[in-house]
């Protein structure tokens, strides 16, 4: 009977937080509209069809972060992104799991989908909700991981979405999962230039067959691409700390939006003085980034001697001039050779 009394107690103390929240809801979702910041929910089904995610495996019963849970299978439309009651009618089951979860017994672990850092609710909605109200910090969960190399983390801007969702798409074009398994994330801030990094791989692949002599798979070339150009430049960027460098200037580029700007300067000068160009090396572009942002150029970085490869066409057909030219010389020495036996 007891027990009883404290469960009725404790259920109306939550019916009483419920009315309370309402308000607070009544206010955040009005900041949220005159402000332009959303305060929904992500939808799970959504983010799982943007991010082609297809396979899934168990995890077992871990301790969850509450911040990092940021969405819904099913109710992402009845809680704010903070987890609070929108709708009215959730007030007697939420009141009830506040109950329940000031009981000695407890609620049972909910139930999670993983995706990157980012966690969604399969079953459990009002439990995440009570136990925010209540200063939890973590929650027990059953968790199901979907995997994935698309960086999701909690707090993404709507931007950043869709910059995940231009990455899974570029993935699935370029086959780079596939091709390097063990392949570092590649973030763009902006999602159309996945698209401008896709067609530098693809013409990466159509300047290998000429040099090759043979048809590749695009996930060949993209492999090859990503060892022995974006690696290399990547690298680079590392060893000398490049954005670091820069961050006086209030930049938001990441290692790849870098890497891009690198690449698009070094084609465009080997398109515009072929042999000629007065830049030919990621280090030398490096260089030449920094002086342009008038920051200090690390004096290894100027006699850095790195061997990135940057394939055009323009070095495809020379190295194709070289290769028949040493072709034909072995040719006359063996002719040389036939002679003279």
């Amino acid at each position: 009977m007891a027990e009883d009394a404290n469960f009725h107690s404790f259920y109306k103390e939550g019916v009483n937080k419920f009315q309370a929240i309402q308000n607070r809801v009544f206010w955040q979702e009005m900041l949220s509209h005159l402000t332009g910041r959303h305060s929904e929910l992500l939808n799970f089904d959504e983010v799982r069809s943007r991010l082609h995610l297809h396979e899934e495996h168990y995890e077992g019963v871990r301790d969850i972060p509450l911040e990092n849970i940021v969405g819904s299978v099913g109710r992402y439309k009845d809680f704010t992104a903070t987890f609070l009651p929108k709708n009215s009618k959730l007030k007697e089951r939420w009141s009830r799991v506040y109950a329940l979860a000031n009981s000695q017994q407890g609620p049972p672990p909910i139930e999670l989908y993983k995706v990157g850092a980012a966690y969604f609710v399969r079953d459990g909605n009002h439990r995440v909700s009570v136990a925010r109200q209540l200063g939890a910090k973590t929650i027990q969960a059953h968790v199901v991981a979907l995997p994935t190399t698309v960086p999701l983390r909690p707090g993404m801007s709507m931007q950043q979405m869709e910059a995940a969702e231009a990455y899974a798409n570029f993935l699935g074009e370029t086959g780079l999962t596939r091709a390097v398994p063990d392949h570092e994330s590649i973030e763009l801030t902006e999602p159309a230039r996945y698209h401008e990094l896709m067609g530098h791989i693809f013409l990466h692949e159509r300047v290998l067959e000429k040099l090759w002599g043979r048809a590749l798979t695009t996930e060949e070339a993209t492999a090859d691409w990503y060892h022995s150009i974006y690696k290399p430049a990547i690298d680079l960027i590392r060893k000398y700390d490049v954005l670091d460098l820069v961050r006086g200037r209030k930049t938001q580029r990441t290692e790849g939006d870098l890497f891009l700007w690198l690449m698009n300067v070094l084609l465009e000068l080997r398109h515009q003085y072929g042999e000629e160009a007065p830049v030919k090396s990621f280090s030398e572009a490096i260089v030449s980034y920094l002086e342009a942002g008038h920051a200090t150029v690390p004096d290894a970085l100027e006699k850095e001697e790195d061997e990135s490869v940057l394939l055009t066409r323009t070095q495809v057909m020379s190295e194709m001039r070289k290769r028949r030219a040493e072709e034909l010389r072995s040719e006359d020495a063996s002719a040389t050779d036939s002679a003279i036996t």
